[in-house]
Formats: C-alpha cells, sequence, structure tokens
C-alpha cells in the first residue's frame, strides 16, 4: 500500500494495545496493518502464521 507506513496500525506486544503512527519503540510493535481492527487481532493472525511456517518447515523435512 502506498500510504504512509508512519500512520499505519500497529500492535503493541508488550501492552496489548493499537497504536496508530510509531508511538512505541520497534521491539514492541508489530505491524503495520492497514486498519485498527486488523491491529486488535495481531495476536490471532501472528499465531496462524507461525503455525503455517511450522508446517510448511516440518514438510520440508
Amino acid at each position: 500500500m502506498a500510504e504512509d507506513i508512519e500512520h499505519r496500525f500497529w500492535y503493541n506486544l508488550k501492552t496489548g494495545a493499537v497504536e496508530q503512527g510509531f508511538v512505541s519503540p520497534s521491539v514492541d510493535r508489530a505491524g503495520p496493518f492497514d486498519t485498527r481492527e486488523e491491529a486488535e487481532h495481531a495476536l490471532e493472525k501472528l499465531r496462524a502464521n507461525s503455525a503455517k511456517w511450522d508446517a510448511d518447515d516440518a514438510a520440508d523435512d
């Protein structure tokens, strides 16, 4: 997306809060997400991605 990344939404892994822009240090942020709602479900997305990557790695072995 061509939108300015600084103004997109981020999930703060430390506090669980959704933030718009670079509010927290980068080590505490997951994202960016296009909408606040997507950021609110960040942990679900991260878990799903992790499970998929684990399955892909297992299939490669």
